[in-house]
């Protein structure tokens, strides 16, 4: 199985610590998605994660497809249920939500998926996927039936990543959910990134480059923002969260 881009994304990462970017592309039309992807390019993201929690409109797949024409660096599939399986990204973070119980995001559409990756060869990246309470209901909390872990519980953030690196799993995802409220506080990312050996992926309520260069401080080797970039009229910001979050070496 092929890993070019788990590769390229781990050198990087030894450089300094690197930004995605996320967009949802059911909250706007093709035309807009791939406008932010060139933006987001020429502000040195380091990554496109594509995907959201519910899609109704049906432009996914040529959304990637024009994406991908668009822009050199790695899009990745951020996958809400596993229908969004696509051949014209380049990777994505097959997820397994830990701290939950629900078989559903633990395994059951992973195995749904897996003829789909098979045939597609998309590269899969399999990703322990934590959700961290977040101060509000979020989709992902919502649509996954799923309890997060309590934001002060840092032995529990703690257990879930290590069973997924015991696991096999190449990556860790702490993720407070789209629009949090608050984001993953950094005592917690440092009690999981001091102990794990694969990186750490910190997600939800970043909404400045100050709030996103500490969670790289903290630990956080990939740093995503997302929500904040849909509400913005100057995108001139995105340089400015790359540049914060590559200056932690």
């Amino acid at each position: 199985m092929k890993n070019d881009i788990y590769t390229k994304l781990i050198e990087k990462r030894r450089q300094n610590a690197c930004l995605f970017c996320l967009i949802d592309p059911d909250k706007q039309d093709i035309k807009t998605n791939v406008k932010l992807a060139e933006i987001y390019q020429k502000s040195n993201a380091d990554a496109i994660l594509i995907g959201g929690s519910i899609m109704i409109e049906k432009h996914y797949e040529e959304s990637i497809r024009q994406i991908k024409q668009s822009v050199d660096i790695p899009v990745i599939i951020f996958p809400g249920l596993f229908n969004f399986v696509s051949a014209y990204a380049d990777a994505i973070l097959l997820l397994s939500m830990l701290s939950s119980r629900n078989p559903q995001v633990l395994i059951e559409e992973q195995v749904r998926c897996a003829p789909q990756l098979y045939h597609t060869g998309l590269e899969s990246i399999p990703t322990g996927y934590l959700l961290v309470e977040s101060g509000n209901l979020s989709s992902v909390q919502y649509m996954s039936h799923s309890m997060p872990i309590p934001r002060r519980k840092n032995d529990i953030a703690l257990i879930h990543a290590l069973a997924g690196q015991y696991l096999g799993m190449k990556m860790i995802y702490l993720e407070a959910g789209s629009g949090a409220k608050e984001s993953v506080p950094e005592e917690m990312i440092q009690a999981v990134s001091s102990k794990i050996e694969i990186p750490l992926i910190v997600g939800g309520g970043i909404r400045t480059p100050d709030t996103a260069k500490q969670k790289a401080e903290a630990g956080a080797d990939f740093v995503v923002i997302g929500t904040v970039l849909e509400q913005l009229d100057e995108y001139s910001i995105v340089r400015e969260f790359a540049d914060a979050v590559h200056s932690v070496r």
